[in-house]
């Protein structure tokens, strides 16, 4: 089967109950970015040296398939276990923060390598929160995925300045 199906080469595509949306659509735009999201995590992990770390990435890119999934679909649906996830990511940025001195100012992107790239996987999770957010606005989605991508955020911060410390 080609990769290729032309079906999307006037502006269109399918969500998954075969309705067409414009390619520029809010929901489209958002599983993009989403995509991108996971994609930088995805680099971030070619870098990072944790693997306890390493694990909860590629769980997180887990997760970000589902909720794509979820939102390849225009009918409400809620995510199982989500705000479990949200919690787990509190435990985790409370137990890194612990072992890191106390933030007193903001800090630059960049640092190591995987530390760098885990900054530019936070600015991609914040605006695919954005997105959320504004599809959210116009068609009403789960609200656990907003949560879970502010956290998400607030997580990939935590993990960039550890992922720094000397």
């Amino acid at each position: 089967m080609p990769i290729y199906t032309r079906l999307g080469d006037k502006g269109q595509t399918s969500l998954l109950n075969g309705s067409k949306v414009p390619k520029n659509d809010i929901r489209i735009e958002t599983l993009g970015t989403l995509d991108e999201l996971n994609s930088a995590i995805g680099v971030s992990l070619a870098f990072l040296k944790d693997k306890k770390l390493q694990k909860e990435l590629i769980k997180i890119q887990n997760d970000l398939m589902r909720i794509c999934s979820i939102l390849a679909s225009p009918e409400l649906c809620v995510i199982a276990g989500l705000n479990k996830r949200i919690v787990e990511f509190e435990k985790l940025i409370d137990a890194l923060s612990v072992q890191m001195p106390p933030l007193k100012n903001f800090i630059l992107p960049g640092g190591t390598e995987a530390g760098a790239l885990l900054h530019l996987s936070r600015a991609v999770a914040r605006r695919a929160e954005r997105r959320i957010v504004t599809l959210f606005d116009k068609e009403g989605i789960d609200d656990n995925i907003i949560i879970y991508l502010n956290r998400l955020s607030d997580l990939l911060f935590t993990i960039a300045r550890f992922a720094n410390q000397p």
